[in-house]
């Protein structure tokens, strides 16, 4: 297979965690026979840099000739002035809209040799396999916004088409998982909310009644995250509650750094990446974990290039390695007998475990 990547470092440690990445990436096409070809634009805050604005024209256009997209991270301290116009931020929510990616994936699955890092206890992790499933193109993210002097406003809107989308995917992924799914929304004060349950329940009776459905409000489905997470199978929501739920079960993980993502559209290509930050005070420092960045692009064969024992390999090396103890500072504790290595020892490795010898000329 021939494919082309585009990918956006972006800020912070966006570069060294898309480099790792795209180390693994080139190893599984010399492997298999495959040619990735390679086409690294910028955005966020280094195009800001650059040229001005967080998504150059180029950078869009190059996303939407492509069959995949990785993107490292947006953003840092020296963009995030409140007052400015133009943010990095802005770029990436540009980019899914213009993409029309309104699917995030986030599968969260705790790996036992990082367990320690969690405040949790390990009993309360154990059987724990989330996939979450965030609408990303709507909401109030996207919502009208206005300030006038000491009045602010955020408008929330959704319509019915957007929310039964995001609602099919999550069911039909629910059907090849444990065909459960965990709808959670605000209901009791938000008429989006109310919009959004009414859909759920409707597209769960009439279209997927073999699904066992439940229903959430997103405040106690914040606490039962962290008290009984493994009840869960598959958890769709709206954008913003799927944006703070997310992060919440990075505690799951162990470290924010594991865990990656997917963002899907209708058609056309995918964005996948890591669902941390740019960590810009580990910028530089070769010590960011890039495990998430690597298992988004198990994602990307998945999802976009349709390379699913390719994807399974990596996911199996990911696994092996954590396993033996090679880690990043931010997943080890001082009691644990693990290896602290940097970003690229860790590409490396996951490299290593695939039984790769070479893997540089697959990737131009």
């Amino acid at each position: 297979m021939e494919a082309l990547i585009v990918v956006l470092p972006g800020d912070g440690v966006g570069p060294e965690v898309c480099r790792a990445a795209v180390s693994v990436l080139a190893a599984v096409a010399a492997s298999n026979g495959h040619r990735f070809i390679i086409d690294e634009h910028a955005i966020g805050g280094a195009a800001i840099d650059l040229c001005g604005d967080p998504l150059p024209e180029h950078t869009l256009n190059a996303c939407r000739r492509s069959d995949a997209v990785l993107l490292g991270a947006v953003g840092g301290p020296r963009w995030s002035d409140p007052a400015r116009r133009i943010r990095p931020e802005h770029g990436l929510l540009r980019l899914r809209r213009a993409m029309g990616v309104f699917a995030n994936l986030r599968p969260v699955v705790p790996q036992p040799r990082v367990a320690a890092v969690s405040p949790l206890k390990a009993e309360i992790l154990q059987d724990v396999d989330i996939c979450f499933v965030r609408e990303l193109t709507g909401g109030i993210y996207f919502g009208a916004k206005e300030r006038d002097g000491d009045r602010a406003t955020d408008v929330c809107t959704y319509e019915t088409t957007e929310i039964e989308r995001v609602l099919r995917l999550a069911f039909r992924l629910a059907r090849g998982r444990r065909g459960k799914v965990t709808s959670v929304d605000k209901a009791n004060v938000l008429e989006t909310s109310r919009l959004w349950r009414e859909t759920a329940q409707r597209i769960g009776r009439d279209e997927y009644p073999d699904v066992q459905l439940e229903h959430a409000l997103v405040d106690s489905a914040a606490m039962r995250l962290l008290q009984s997470p493994a009840a869960y199978d598959v958890i769709v929501t709206e954008n913003m509650f799927g944006d703070i739920l997310t992060d919440e079960a990075a505690v799951l993980a162990g470290s924010i750094g594991m865990l990656p993502s997917a963002s899907l559209p209708e058609s056309g290509p995918g964005l996948y990446e890591p669902i941390h930050g740019s960590a810009p005070d580990l910028a530089g420092r070769a010590v960011a974990n890039p495990y998430g960045a690597i298992l988004s692009v198990a994602m990307l064969l998945r999802h976009s290039l349709g390379l699913e024992p390719e994807a399974d390999a990596i996911e199996r090396a990911v696994s092996g390695t954590v396993a033996r103890g090679v880690l990043t500072p931010d997943a080890v504790t001082r009691e644990s007998r693990s290896a602290v290595v940097g970003t690229d020892d860790v590409a490396a490795a996951v490299v290593r475990a695939m039984g790769v010898e070479s893997k540089d000329a697959a990737v131009a």
